[in-house]
């Protein structure tokens, strides 16, 4: 029995969609390509982000007051009344010399802040200032620094919420980088529990806060900071308001 020439089988329907597709789209073409590439880069930006974070809330939720608090001043940044409270003590205990307030709402008088804090006239009298003119914390800084300079100190004190820290003193040390500042964190309720992932309010405070960090080394390092963060036309950043 003669056998004749065996006919070639044709392709398979995915070898001749392969074949049929546009250069653009096929596996090696560069809209393919371009794909690939940029899910692995998501992907790795992504896993830098989660470690990023993860880490930033390790260094914040451990932070805890400094071995030698005691500075030419204190300085609180509005926020809440705990950082505030804790700046008073500070200061009634003489670890600094005077204390400013900054960034309080032009609404505020320095009475209110005085009953709030159950502080004695004479204290706030004598050795407190209220900063007006700071709307967030790049305004903290630079109202911070005018009064360093206004009154020549060299250490200050940094009394701000534990997580708000970091971003607190990469701003000031940005603006006056001659000046020694120390922090003194308050420690926020919400963190001191080590399940802190399982409080949506308490995630959610600490991704606001870890994102809002990065923008400032960002800014800070490309030089795009054109803001010195100061309300307009209030009073005097040290003035009191009774």
């Amino acid at each position: 029995m003669t056998i004749g020439p065996m006919k070639p089988k044709p392709a398979s329907n995915k070898a001749q969609r392969r074949q049929s597709a546009p250069p653009l789209f096929r596996r090696s073409g560069p809209i393919r390509r371009a794909l690939r590439y940029g899910g692995i880069l998501v992907l790795l930006a992504a896993a830098i982000f989660v470690g990023g974070f993860l880490r930033f809330v390790d260094s914040v939720t451990t932070l805890g007051p400094p071995d030698t608090a005691k500075a030419d001043g204190i300085v609180v940044l509005t926020g809440g009344y705990q950082r505030i409270d804790q700046a008073v003590d500070l200061l009634s205990r003489g670890y600094g010399k005077r204390l400013l307030i900054s960034g309080v709402h032009p609404s505020t008088t320095s009475a209110q802040i005085r009953k709030m804090t159950k502080s004695s006239t004479d204290l706030f009298d004598c050795c407190v200032d209220i900063g007006y003119d700071a709307i967030d914390t790049i305004g903290n800084a630079t109202e911070t620094a005018k009064w360093i300079h206004e009154k020549g100190y060299r250490t200050i004190l940094v009394v701000t919420s534990n997580y708000h820290m970091p971003r607190s003193l990469f701003e000031l040390r940005r603006v006056d980088g001659q000046t020694d500042f120390i922090g003194y964190p308050v420690v926020n309720t919400d963190l001191k529990k080590a399940e802190w992932y399982a409080d949506p309010d308490a995630v959610r405070t600490l991704l606001s806060e870890y994102g809002k960090t990065i923008v400032a080394y960002v800014r800070g390092v490309s030089g795009l900071d054109t803001s010195d963060g100061l309300r307009r036309h209030t009073a005097s950043t040290t003035g009191h308001k009774s």
